[in-house]
C-alpha cells in the first residue's frame, strides 16, 4: 500500500496511548458483520436483522451497518456507547528529520471528526472475513507541540494542529474463533489487519508560540511541501496500532456476548 517516500522526512513513531471510546463504538458495527444477525424478538432499535437464507444476505448486512450509522453520531445510552463525533486519539508523536536537532511533533487530545459518515463498499463473509470501507472526508483537531531545528530555524514551540483528509479507505480481513466459558459459547476476533489509503492531505498549524509568525509560515511551508510523505512514513504503524486496539476492544465486546445472541435465522 503505502511505503515511506524519500526526501528530507525521517521515520516517524506513533503512539495512541489508550483504547479510546470512538474505537469501541465503532466495533459495535463490526459485532454485525462477524455475527451477521442477532436473534432476539426484542431487538434495539440500532440493529437491522438479517436471515442467513436470505439470497441478498450481503446486501442485507450491508444495510445493517448503515442503519447504524444515525447512532453512532449520537451514541448508545442502552450499552453505555458515546459517540464517535468526534473520537480521540490521545497522544501521537512525529519524528520527522533526522540528526540530534530534529524536528519531532507531538500531537495530543486529537478530535476526529467524519467517521460516521462510512461507506461499506464490500463486504467478503467466512472466516476469514473482509470488509472495504469507506469515508468521503475526516478532520482532526489537536494540540500541538514541537521541537528541534525546522528548515535551520528552531522550531521548539506549541499550537493548535489541523489535517483535512479526503477519500479515506479502511480494508479490514480478520479471522475469528468460538471460545467456551461457564457453559456458554463466545466468538472471539483472533487475527485482525488493517489497511488504510488516505487519497489526500493538508495539514496546518496556527497559534504556534505566542502567534510567532515565522515558525507558523516555516511549519506550514514544511508541512504543505512535505504531507503526503508525512502520512506515508506513519502509515505503517498506524495501522498496526489501530488494528490492535480495534482488535482488542472488539474481543471485550463479544467477550460479555454469548454467540447464541448472534445466532443466524434459518
Amino acid at each position: 500500500f503505502l511505503h515511506p517516500s524519500k526526501g528530507p522526512v525521517g521515520r516517524a513513531v506513533v503512539h495512541i496511548t489508550t483504547m479510546t471510546p470512538a474505537v469501541t463504538s465503532i466495533a459495535v458495527a463490526f459485532l454485525v458483520l462477524v455475527a451477521c444477525t442477532a436473534a432476539d424478538d426484542k431487538l434495539p432499535p440500532y440493529i437491522r436483522q438479517c436471515k442467513e437464507n436470505d439470497p441478498k444476505l450481503v446486501d442485507c448486512i450491508i444495510k445493517s451497518l448503515h442503519h447504524l450509522k444515525p447512532y453512532l453520531a449520537k451514541g448508545i445510552p442502552d450499552i453505555e456507547m458515546p459517540s464517535i463525533e468526534p473520537f480521540r486519539l490521545d497522544a501521537l508523536s512525529l519524528s520527522l528529520t533526522g540528526g540530534p536537532r530534529g524536528y519531532k511533533i507531538t500531537l495530543l487530545d486529537s478530535d476526529m471528526f467524519g467517521a460516521s459518515t462510512f461507506s461499506v463498499k464490500k463486504i467478503k463473509l467466512g472466516n476469514p472475513f473482509e470488509a472495504t470501507i469507506n469515508i468521503p472526508k475526516m478532520t482532526m483537531d489537536s494540540h500541538y507541540k514541537s521541537s528541534g531545528v525546522l528548515l535551520v530555524i528552531p522550531a521548539s514551540g506549541n499550537g493548535t494542529f489541523h489535517a483535512s483528509m479526503d477519500d479515506v479507505t479502511a480494508l479490514v480481513k480478520g479471522t475469528t474463533s468460538t471460545r467456551t466459558k461457564n457453559g456458554e459459547e463466545y466468538m472471539h476476533v483472533d487475527k485482525l489487519d488493517l489497511d488504510l489509503v488516505i487519497r489526500n492531505i493538508h495539514m496546518t498549524v496556527s497559534k504556534i508560540f505566542n502567534d510567532n509568525r515565522v515558525l507558523t509560515e516555516a511549519t506550514n511551508l514544511f508541512l504543505r511541501e512535505n504531507g503526503q510523505e508525512v502520512l506515508n512514513i506513519m502509515m505503517p504503524q498506524l495501522r498496526v496500532k489501530l488494528a490492535n486496539v480495534f482488535k482488542d476492544v472488539t474481543n471485550k465486546l463479544l467477550a460479555h456476548v454469548p454467540k447464541k445472541s448472534f445466532v443466524i435465522s434459518k
